[in-house]
């Protein structure tokens, strides 16, 4: 009977989810192959004869969606960090020191988890079911890419328990080493180009525009962790919440350990030793994180680092290969970077033949010349560099290097600054350097002007178009159409796109201006402090001095950036062209919220969580996820976390609704109070 099909639906929808669960979470299955077919075969049946009964946590949903033109944006509710990293016992013990100095403690426990080599991702659901995926991105901002992940088979597109309101997780999406090879031999007999490295292929085929190729893909996810929980469900441990996420429904790692004291610590990351390899999915260390989490907010993060977490890295795998050559990059500041050329070898998963000097100290050091045999290592399994020289078998003719005494792009002579160990070209119209600050400037991290890649910069170049940043906001349509291959439908593309970067935040502004020592974080910190491009040009050193994050080197590297003539016009320049506008959101009365701390929990009516955080932070105030003693307020929205209004209660924090906060967002400079 008709009425009976949904019950029928439903049946068989927890019957399928119970087996994927057993299967992908907890590697037990209790059913073969055929009989879990013939259950979903049977759901498929059903649903194709009564479509209106289709919902989209059916798994039957999970082929690929049609492709989209693109991944919209997406801001984390909590950030994504990266790991601070650690090489051996010595170094984990001053990590573990300084942070029982922070807690103010002799010891703490803490877990150890294995460290993934794949592609991390976040996953928000709604009363249990999956409404969003997206990349990690730069750990703020990352790239939705739901249809995508609602392909991965071992990601429930719904909790095996109702869960209220909100909960995101964090996990990585990864490929077993036995599914790439058996990829490979797929792709191998149908003479296809094979594969790099398991990391690489699970990173591009979430990243892919079409769905359905994603879906013909072995993908797999280990989920190691929460972004937020407005439910309040989630236990106050990391190890606990390993369990309770497990218990919903999602993939989590066997080898997760309990570590009471430093030295079960240790005993953990010795005993791995070499037996990483025997794993059938890539690692590349171990996290280790505090097991409290309400300790997390007290220890906060530097950067985008948290202080209660580290990585242990396994040893860099190494080989052995030859230099043919060592070749100098001018890098936007001017400075000549050293790099040896080589024969290609295979390190840690990829094909190499480049890797970093650092600087001619460096070389020296190492006594490194051309056509030497070297051992070479990925640092981190990031970067190549040369760790030892093969002496025995070196020529006898071979010649120590030495740094050129001219810039190899422009001719012009180059300096030696002592303390910092290297060379500079003298010449600020290096056209070198020209390329690497206009690449610099257009950056995803920086001005994201999408279009012009490394090739259309240097040709802009070449050609007299522009001859700095600035110019690239006065470029007219006829100057890129004449340039070959460009034609007028990316022409148009790439000028929208060069007026929509008058949009982005003030901090990314200064970060693509290239000033030395001044990375995105640091940007971020500066701009909180001074929020238009006015003040820096106004700014003394003193003015740094005390700025958290901001050391002697920093604050010495922006003024004499902002003192420069050169740099100065050009700024102003920025400015007139309406790029450089301090962003509207940091320019505020007055830090009217400052020294109050804020967790919100539940739904706002008038505006998204994150905006509301955002607008508190504008005005000074801080932000926790967990209601902490240094919370001063929680906001209440509809569905609050009942565990947090405990909390709060609990710790005296002062409990306010939304229409109390507008209150606030309203307030004159000087008349908020801190009595509600």
């Amino acid at each position: 009977m008709k009425q009976d099909i949904p019950k029928k639906i439903n049946e068989l929808r927890e019957l399928v989810n119970w087996h994927n669960y057993l299967y992908h979470a907890l590697d037990t299955p209790n059913i073969s192959d055929q009989e879990y077919d013939r259950l979903m075969l049977e759901l498929q049946r059903i649903e194709y004869q009564n479509p209106e009964f289709i919902t989209q946590d059916s798994p039957t949903q999970r082929v690929g969606a049609s492709p989209v033109k693109g991944f919209p944006p997406v801001v984390h509710r909590e950030p994504m960090f990266s790991l601070g990293n650690v090489f051996d016992e010595s170094q984990l013990q001053t990590w573990y020191e300084r942070t029982c100095r922070l807690l103010g403690v002799s010891s703490f426990e803490s877990t150890c988890e294995l460290k993934f080599d794949g592609l991390a991702v976040s996953l928000t659901y709604q009363d249990g079911v999956l409404i969003k995926g997206s990349t990690r991105g730069d750990g703020v901002t990352g790239e939705e890419v739901t249809s995508n992940l609602r392909t991965v088979k071992s990601i429930p597109l719904r909790l095996l328990k109702p869960i209220p309101s909100v909960l995101e997780v964090r996990g990585e999406v990864y490929i077993a080493k036995s599914d790439f090879l058996q990829l490979n031999a797929k792709r191998m007999a149908d003479a296809l180009p094979l594969y790099a490295n398991p990391r690489n292929t699970a990173a591009g085929a979430v990243r892919q525009l079409d769905s359905l190729i994603t879906s013909q893909r072995p993908l797999s996810i280990w989920v190691y962790g929460i972004g937020s929980d407005d439910s309040g469900l989630a236990p106050p441990t990391q190890i606990e919440t390993l369990d309770w996420l497990r218990s919903l429904g999602f993939p989590v790692n066997p080898y997760n350990k309990f570590c009471p004291t430093f030295e079960s610590l240790v005993e953990i990351c010795n005993d791995w030793g070499g037996k990483y390899d025997e794993l059938d999915y890539g690692t590349d260390g171990l996290v280790i994180k505090v097991n409290d989490r309400t300790m997390w907010q007290e220890l906060g993060s530097v950067g985008r680092e948290p202080r209660w977490a580290i990585a242990f890295k396994w040893p860099a795998e190494q080989a052995v290969t030859k230099i043919t050559n060592i070749g100098i990059n001018v890098g936007r500041t001017g400075k000549l970077n050293p790099y040896a050329v080589m024969e290609p070898i295979h390190v840690g998963g990829v094909t190499i033949q480049h890797a970093t000097l650092h600087n001619e100290d460096y070389i020296l050091s190492k006594d490194i010349r051309i056509d030497d045999w070297v051992v070479v290592e990925r640092a981190g399994e990031v970067i190549p560099q040369v760790v030892r020289v093969l002496l025995e078998y070196r020529a006898n003719d071979s010649q120590q290097f030495k740094m050129p005494e001219t810039c190899p792009a422009c001719g012009q002579s180059v300096i030696r600054d002592p303390a910092q160990s290297a060379y500079f070209c003298a010449n600020p119209l290096c056209s070198s350097q020209l390329v690497e600050r206009v690449q610099h400037f257009v950056s995803k991290g920086a001005m994201d002007i999408e279009g012009l890649g490394l090739q259309w910069v240097r040709t802009l170049i070449e050609r007299n178009v522009i001859a700095d940043v600035a110019d690239l906001y006065e470029i007219g349509p006829d100057e890129l159409i004449e340039i070959d291959r460009m034609g007028e439908v990316l022409a148009e593309k790439i000028l929208q796109n060069i007026q929509s970067s008058k949009q982005v935040p003030f901090s990314r502004v200064l970060y693509g201006l290239g000033i030395s020592h001044v990375g995105s974080e640091i940007a971020e910190v500066l701009t909180s402090s001074f929020p238009s491009m006015d003040k820096f040009l106004e700014l003394k050193e003193e003015d740094l001095t005390g700025i958290p994050g901001i050391g002697p080197k920093i604050a010495s590297s922006v003024i004499s950036f902002f003192q420069t003539s050169q740099n100065r016009a050009l700024v102003k320049r920025l400015t007139s062209l309406g790029v450089g506008i301090a962003d509207p959101q940091t320019i505020t009365k007055g830090l009217i919220l400052e020294g109050l701390v804020f967790c919100l929990t539940g739904t706002l009516e008038t505006m998204p969580r994150s905006a509301a955080e955002s607008r508190i932070k504008s005005l000074g105030g801080g932000i926790t996820s967990q209601v902490t003693k240094k919370t001063t307020h929680l906001v209440i929205g509809r569905e609050a976390g009942a565990q947090k209004v405990s909390q709060a209660e609990r710790s005296n924090t002062t409990v306010i609704g939304e229409e109390k906060l507008l209150e606030l967002f309203q307030q004159p400079d000087g008349e908020i109070t801190l009595k509600f």
